[in-house]
């Protein structure tokens, strides 16, 4: 068969904070891909372009980016696509959408810490698709680097996963991607490569064994579509592979649905990237990956193909849903009304409020065409949507990015979603590796023991760490995170991968503590906190605005109490209401938007605002919840 030698598509794959990021920074800067006034101002991690992305520190978003390679020998250019792929398994469906534009993968491993979940994940995903693997062992710099030792686990790795013997002899590179080098020799423990001063043997050995793209000769077209942008001026941008045949700007093709039906469109725009920039193109050949504008209503997985002979490419599948969540419009007291509660005084900041049914099911709906792991289901309710995504991170990040956009939201607490295998309920369960120093052994056991966690493995490298393997229940990691970095003095590191369905495991008690609920409105009150904080801990400030049913504490004691902290101090005869206090109010525990929905027992829920994240209670009337209380009790 016909081969592109010009060209190679290739994806770096590995587990969160590995260095995909940076080593792809490395690549596009020695590459040329910026001129020499521009090095200096070239942000690190220029692809994480995201805010979310940056400020988490981890990829979200598969993105492509591409660099011409001029090979030492004088050769003519190559061009390298390289895919970007999050390392963290709830943004599955983007790696999985990644691979299938390339034809073979980089794995990233870290030098210390070696294979971890999702490096189990991606690369199950790769030898699936039978891709040839380059093993890159990244950070070799790191003091506590153990090089040997993480390629034979990479090799275990490899044979869990039942790879053929082809698989298994993949070549390794050694590299330090912080400071662009790379080496095919392997380097003392915590040293940079010292035989290299480039990434040069990285680039050569991504030529040697990623295999170019080949075709067949004369075959009608076939376009593959593997992702989707938005431009403002060119609409709906399709981002896919030439599979065969090619693609020219003005051409008309046929464009094969999800459905199954194909109408005839008009390429208006082609482009091809070069760098981080996109740039128009003529034509676009098998192998190369391009995107094209004209196609409005165009998605994820269909096909653009001859008009004469429409032949479809397969839909991409990903994995399926493990955790859901109901979104719908805010229905608290304060809705519209800003941080503060006090609509009058806030009316720049709630101008551009969305509040409504129809906004929030939109921007749902918008959020579908371009995320293929997302689904989003009717409930009861017509202002509230059942969500189903990957893991918890996965919708969290849904949820802050429509309160950025100025939604208003009630979302409940995070569910699993369960599965009825021949007539008995399985829930989906995952594969936990813990890393904690040997003091916190006990108390990781301990903890995974109430979630009903069942130990797999367990292994001490003899430098004061111990790595556990635990497989444990989907629901059971809902709202651990907090209680683990709690218990292990923030030392401990924890990640988990989806590891299909088991039988229902029972009931589990996650929280001991219960709430500190408001039982009316007003403003938090400096005396009543002073009163209220040997009760718990308060997630509130002095002078912020509360209302009946709103979470303001975590109780210390198992069940919930209904507290005035709007109660102000009165004036007598010996003082007045203004004299000094001086007991010391302890500053509040202030609870992200991930913390928040982890806290959540199933009678509360979170109201997320542009300005503000609040805990309350799915039923605010205190009375109405007793009676609930009481018919539950009593049957």
């Amino acid at each position: 068969m016909p081969t592109r030698h010009d060209i190679r598509n290739v994806a770096i794959v590995a587990h969160v904070d590995h260095g995909k990021t940076t080593i792809v920074d490395a690549m596009l800067k020695q590459a040329g891909a910026f001129a020499a006034h521009q090095l200096d101002s070239v942000d690190d991690r220029v692809m994480d372009s995201n805010d979310l992305e940056r400020e988490k520190g981890i990829t979200i978003l598969a993105k492509n980016t591409a660099v011409k390679y001029h090979p030492k020998d004088g050769g003519a250019p190559i061009t390298i696509n390289i895919i970007d792929t999050p390392g963290h398994a709830d943004f599955g469906g983007e790696v999985e959408r990644g691979l299938s534009m390339v034809d073979g993968v980089v794995l990233l491993v870290d030098a210390s810490e070696g294979p971890l979940p999702q490096t189990r994940f991606v690369l199950r995903k790769a030898l699936q698709a039978r891709m040839p693997v380059i093993l890159c062992i990244n950070k070799t710099d790191r003091p506590d680097s153990r090089i040997d030792e993480v390629v034979n686990e990479t090799y275990d790795l490899f044979l869990d996963l039942d790879a053929d013997e082809e698989q298994i002899e993949f070549p390794i590179v050694y590299a330090c991607g912080r400071d662009g080098i790379a080496s095919l020799t392997k380097p003392e423990d915590g040293t940079v490569p010292g035989d290299s001063t480039s990434l040069e043997p990285f680039f050569s050995t991504i030529l040697e064994h990623i295999p170019a793209p080949t075709y067949e000769e004369e075959a009608p077209l076939q376009a593959h579509v593997t992702n989707l942008d938005a431009d403002n001026f060119l609409g709906r941008i399709a981002l896919l592979r030439v599979e065969q045949g090619e693609l020219r700007k003005g051409q008309t093709v046929a464009w094969i649905k999800r459905d199954g039906s194909t109408s005839n469109v008009r390429i208006s725009e082609l482009m091809m990237t070069e760098a981080l920039t996109r740039k128009p193109a003529e034509v676009a050949g098998p192998g190369d990956i391009c995107a094209v504008a004209g196609i409005p209503d165009i998605m994820i997985g269909e096909t653009l193909a001859d008009p004469e002979n429409p032949i479809a490419l397969p839909l991409i599948t990903v994995d399926e849903p493990a955790i859901s969540m109901v979104i719908g419009t805010n229905t608290s007291p304060l809705v519209g009304r800003g941080a503060t509660g006090k609509g009058a005084d806030n009316k720049g900041a709630v101008k551009d409020r969305k509040v409504t049914a129809r906004q929030v099911k939109d921007r749902l709906d918008r959020e579908l065409v371009g995320n293929v792991s997302l689904r989003v289901l009717d409930t009861e309710r017509p202002d509230a949507w059942e969500v189903q995504g990957r893991g918890e991170l996965a919708l969290a990040i849904l949820v802050e990015q429509m309160r950025r956009e100025g939604f208003e939201l009630t979302i409940g607490k995070p569910q699993v979603v369960t599965k009825d295998v021949e007539g008995k309920v399985h829930e989906p369960v995952e594969r936990m590796t813990i890393d904690v120093p040997e003091e916190h052994m006990g108390a990781v056991t301990q903890l995974m023991g109430v979630r009903k966690g069942r130990m797999d493995n367990m292994s001490n490298h003899g430098s004061g760490w111990v790595r556990m393997e635990f497989v444990v229940p989907s629901r059971g990691l809902i709202g651990f995170r907090t209680e683990f970095l709690t218990q292990t003095r923030g030392t401990g590191i924890a990640h988990s991968i989806h590891e299909g369905h088991e039988p229902w495991f029972g009931a589990l008690q996650t929280r001991n503590n219960g709430s500190l609920v408001a039982d009316r409105s007003g403003a938090v009150t400096a005396f009543a906190m002073t009163n209220l904080q040997e009760r718990g801990v308060l997630f509130i400030e002095p002078g912020t605005e509360v209302y009946e049913g709103m979470i303001v504490g975590e109780n210390s004691r198992s069940d919930d109490m209904d507290v005035n902290i709007t109660k102000e101090k009165k004036l007598t005869n010996m003082r007045s209401s203004s004299a000094d206090s001086f007991e010391a109010i302890v500053p509040p525990r202030k609870l992200s938007l991930e913390q928040s929905l982890e806290f959540c027992r199933d009678d509360e829920c979170v109201e997320v605002t542009p300005e503000a994240v609040r805990i309350r209670k799915v039923n605010l009337d205190a009375r109405e919840r007793a009676r609930a209380a009481s018919r539950a009790k009593h049957g």
